[in-house]
């Protein structure tokens, strides 16, 4: 994943939105899951422990996207 820059940390709700309008505007993104994996592991994690990464390339173009969204995000 070296290609790719995390551009938030959020609950799997906000993280799936965003990737999705990211989508639509043609920028590649890959979510990373700590909850199920630490599920998967018998440990707990907090919820909003879901990463979300685009293309270095990509970064500036995304935040900006993200940046004029009316969802409330925290990154």
């Amino acid at each position: 994943m070296e290609d790719y820059l995390k551009i938030m940390t959020n609950t799997s709700i906000i993280i799936n939105r965003i990737a999705f309008l990211l989508d639509q505007e043609n920028i590649s993104t890959r979510i990373k899951d700590h909850v199920e994996s630490a599920r998967l592991g018998g440990f707990g994690i907090p919820q909003n422990d879901i990463e979300l990464y685009v293309y270095k390339a990509d970064f500036e173009r995304a935040q900006e996207i993200i940046d004029k969204t009316d969802i409330a995000v925290d990154q």
